[in-house]
């Protein structure tokens, strides 16, 4: 029954989307809203893709903005190529050149985990098209970065293979939401969703490449400073303060060092706030954007 109730979720989670291509990679987008409403732009991480806004895009929609999440090569509905450029800056490259395929000018920015590093590489090649920036529980000092337990057997060949094929046994991957991602309040077909948007149909190895593609030196660190500190755009951050992955405490007050930002949101959710708090994460780019 769970698997009838996967595939049922994720077919009418992908009726409610498109596909599209950017740089000669196929993907798929998720786009509501009125197509004359300022667009926002989210940016997702990983082990997600855009399935993981699709409570946020909605919500901007019913606020009168235009929500638009798409899949980064490797994860979810896209392609992965054997020879894409899985590091930030390349994803940051392709998610500028979906940007410019889905016909948005100008936008809002929200990025959330290394979605952070996609985002900040696509707000410094264009700072004059960004009209304001969140931040959810993402990395900005990423030389001093050290990835969280559950993420970092994926930087390493061998045993990376092996974390990710332990996330097929049974209750594996719910465990381990339960534990650092979401609360029991987000139903457990919604979260098996999420292992075959991983695995797609190369078996995760794109993914694996993405894990192992971090460019955690102080150039980066600088380039994503810059792309949060007196900037053009207004910056604000919205946290899950009970994220064991990217605490509050550490990476979230990095995040508030960097930007210069006084009033943080800190909403009462674990690393992916967007599964628990998508109202208020609405609400925030609302009030930011108008």
């Amino acid at each position: 029954m769970r698997a009838a109730a996967v595939t049922r979720l994720l077919e009418r989670y992908r009726s409610a989307g498109r596909s599209f291509s950017a740089d000669g990679i196929s993907s798929f987008a998720l786009d509501d809203g009125p197509r004359d409403a300022p667009a926002v732009v989210c940016v997702h991480g990983v082990p997600a893709s855009a399935y993981l806004y699709r409570k946020v895009v909605p919500e901007l929609a019913a606020r009168g903005l235009r929500g638009v999440a798409v899949d980064l090569p490797g994860l979810g509905f896209a392609e992965r190529p054997a020879g894409a450029d899985y590091s930030w800056t390349g994803l940051g490259r392709w998610q500028l050149a979906a940007i410019d395929a889905l016909g948005l000018d100008r936008f809002h920015l929200v990025v959330h985990d290394i979605g952070g590093p996609v985002g900040f590489e696509v707000a410094a090649a264009v700072p004059e098209r960004v009209l304001s920036l969140t931040l959810l529980n993402t990395i900005i000092e990423v030389e001093s970065f050290h990835r969280p337990w559950p993420m970092e057997p994926f930087a390493h060949r061998g045993i990376g293979e092996a974390w990710l094929a332990s996330m097929r046994v049974p209750g594996a991957f719910l465990s381990i939401m339960r534990l650092v991602g979401v609360s029991r309040r987000v139903p457990a077909a919604e979260l098996a969703c999420w292992v075959p948007l991983l695995f797609g149909d190369d078996g995760g190895r794109a993914f694996l490449k993405i894990m192992r593609g971090f460019e955690l030196t102080s150039a980066k660190q600088r380039r994503y400073v810059d792309a949060v500190r007196d900037t053009p755009y207004p910056v604000q951050i919205v946290w899950g303060a009970r994220d064991a992955m990217l605490p509050w405490r550490s990476q979230g007050m990095q995040a508030q060092r960097a930007s210069g930002v006084i009033d943080p949101i800190l909403l009462p959710a674990k690393h992916f706030l967007q599964e628990d708090c998508s109202e208020e994460i609405a609400a925030a780019v609302h009030r930011i954007a108008m």
